[in-house]
């Protein structure tokens, strides 16, 4: 008696996949060693400030640092490692624990000393305000070669007076 097996690629690839799954998985739970990561970060600008948006989910606001400085904002901090107890078994886990450091270089200069943060929900909010020397300001911009009204004036009125003396 013959059998007839057709060949399904596509199963064996699923099957693959599935089994290379199964060891990254494995591998990944291995290691209950800390890792270093790093949270995201969204910059706003606006005219008189910036704000930076960090997500910090698990951190606990006494463990967060910030260091401001004219061009750039430093934070760092820890989030421990989940705890299991006795007679779990981690099956999965996709967050990352241990310290962190974000570094944000700015794109303008802020005043380090007027910084301000708040925590709510798991995401920083610094608001960093602008320099003074940084922020728009109407300049008047005199045009080279050409004379100000003012000086312009007392000009024509001593010359006026000069020649009044010559013709007397």
């Amino acid at each position: 008696m013959l059998v007839r097996r057709y060949w399904q690629p596509f199963a064996e690839v699923n099957t693959v996949k599935q089994q290379l799954d199964q060891l990254f998985d494995d591998l990944s739970t291995a290691s209950s060693a800390p890792t270093t990561w790093t949270p995201a970060a969204t910059l706003v600008e606006s005219e008189d400030a910036l704000t930076l948006h960090v997500q910090l989910p698990g951190v606990d606001a006494d463990k967060i640092d910030i260091q401001a400085s004219r061009e750039v904002v430093a934070i760092s901090g820890q989030r421990p490692a989940l705890e299991i107890g006795e007679g779990e078994t981690l099956r999965r886990n996709e967050f990352r624990y241990g310290a962190f450091r974000r570094v944000v270089s700015l794109p303008v200069a802020i005043e380090p000393t007027e910084v301000s943060a708040d925590y709510e929900a798991g995401v920083l909010v610094l608001h960093l305000p602008k320099a003074e020397d940084v922020r728009n300001k109407v300049v008047k911009v005199n045009v080279a070669g050409a004379v100000p009204a003012a000086i312009a004036d007392n000009a024509d009125a001593e010359t006026t007076e000069a020649a009044d003396n010559s013709a007397q």
